[in-house]
């Protein structure tokens, strides 16, 4: 009979299984291979710096250049015009206060000067007169009061010798009646005149305390003009250097215009410091420089509240001895302190902060031939350290110049 005879496969079952596993187990080492070989770089030792990882007693303080400026400034301006006579003291020399330094002319201003005095004059004059005529009023209403009294007295003992004839018969009625309305007209009219003669004294005292007041107002405005007359010499309001005089003799200034300026002796520093440390920053914390092997101490007075283009300004004055030959708009680098010194873990400032911040560094193996990325986390800076918070242990060592080349590769070998 015949047979169905089957075709027999290639490849067996198990060659197939065996071929798919060393396939796999190839690509699986190709593919490690490609994705190891692109997180690493090689780098040139030469060409980094390594430093190693301490602990010790960190610092907090910045470093900041600060400026010599004039603790204050202060201005000459003209209290009164006029043209300039005399330049007494030129710029750049010291001064004290009281010195003159310029000496003005304004014939209008001693013009007015005289006509206030003369003013002042005839109303002394009108004064006396004034005086003089309510003195003579007042005599002549005393002695009408004096005459009104004489005869009050006159016709009062008449007219009670009258009533005491009448009584007994021996005067008319008539003359009885007449001198009681006498005696009664005197009274009532030396009443009126007494009454007058109280007015006009009062009168007469508001008028001479009026009068008297403004004759001392003419005198006290007397006085304004001829401080304003000394005003025409322009003088140092305070010890210090004379700057910026720009007035000429012959010049014309005006009432108001500046005319140049005193520099006080006394010193600051003036610094500018990045906004980061707003929070830090306050009156009261030492600062100082180092000069010629000296030290100067400083501290900071005041704490300017704008920011401005990612600045603030902050004022810094000496606490007791400053340079010798120290000169306004010198510059210094000078070191502010935080805070108190602590130990922590640190390691030296460098480059590589620019493009990987706190977040890592490349640790360096102990044989300095392979270098691994590691997330870090770093705090406080000083101008020499940063402050190492997580990541690192004394003793390591680190990568601290520029990553810039380095990419996003995991790890570096590193050959000489």
């Amino acid at each position: 009979m015949d047979r169905t005879i089957e075709k027999k496969s290639r490849f067996s079952t198990r060659s197939v299984s065996v071929t798919a596993v060393v396939a796999i187990a190839v690509a699986a080492v190709v593919w490690v291979a490609a994705n190891h070989s692109s997180s690493t770089m090689d780098v040139d030792r030469k060409s980094i710096t390594i430093a190693t990882v301490t602990t010790g007693e960190f610092n907090d303080y910045i470093r900041v250049a600060g400026r010599v400026t004039p603790d204050k400034i202060i201005y000459l301006d003209a209290v009164e015009g006029g043209r300039v006579e005399e330049r007494l003291i030129e710029e750049g020399a010291s001064v004290n206060a009281g010195d003159v330094i310029l000496r003005l002319s304004n014939p209008l201003l001693n013009i007015g000067i005289l006509q206030s005095e003369a003013d002042l004059a005839y109303q002394e004059n009108e004064l006396r007169n004034t005086r003089l005529v309510m003195e003579q009023e007042h005599l002549r209403l005393k002695h009408d009061l004096i005459d009104m009294q004489k005869d009050v007295t006159q016709k009062e003992r008449r007219f009670r010798q009258y009533s005491h004839l009448f009584e007994k018969g021996f005067v008319a009625e008539e003359e009885y009646i007449r001198a009681r309305e006498e005696y009664a007209a005197s009274m009532e009219q030396m009443a009126v005149l007494d009454s007058r003669l109280k007015s006009d004294e009062e009168l007469r005292d508001r008028q001479l305390m009026s009068l008297n007041e403004n004759i001392a107002n003419m005198k006290r405005s007397l006085i304004l003009v001829r401080q304003r007359l000394e005003n025409l010499l322009v003088k140092a309001p305070v010890d210090g250097q004379l700057g910026n005089i720009e007035a000429q003799v012959g010049q014309s200034i005006a009432q108001g215009e500046r005319i140049g300026q005193v520099i006080t002796p006394e010193l600051k520093v003036e610094v500018r410091i990045d906004e980061h440390y707003v929070e830090h920053i306050h009156p009261g914390l030492s600062a100082g420089f180092e000069r010629e092997g000296q030290r100067y101490d400083m501290v900071v007075t005041k704490v300017y509240p704008e920011v401005q283009e990612g600045q603030f300004r902050t004022d810094l004055h000496f606490v007791s001895d400053r340079p010798e030959n120290i000169r306004s708009g010198q510059t210094y680098h000078i070191d502010i302190q935080l805070g108190d010194p602590s130990t922590a873990v640190m390691i030296p400032r460098g480059s590589f902060y620019q493009t990987s911040g706190s977040r890592y560094l490349y640790v360096v193996d102990d044989d300095e031939k392979t270098a691994t990325k590691r997330r870090v986390r770093l705090g406080r800076q000083n101008p020499v350290y940063y402050e190492v918070l997580e990541g690192l242990m004394p003793g390591e060592k680190v990568i601290i110049s520029g990553y810039d080349l380095f990419g996003d590769n995991q790890h570096l070998n590193l050959y000489k």
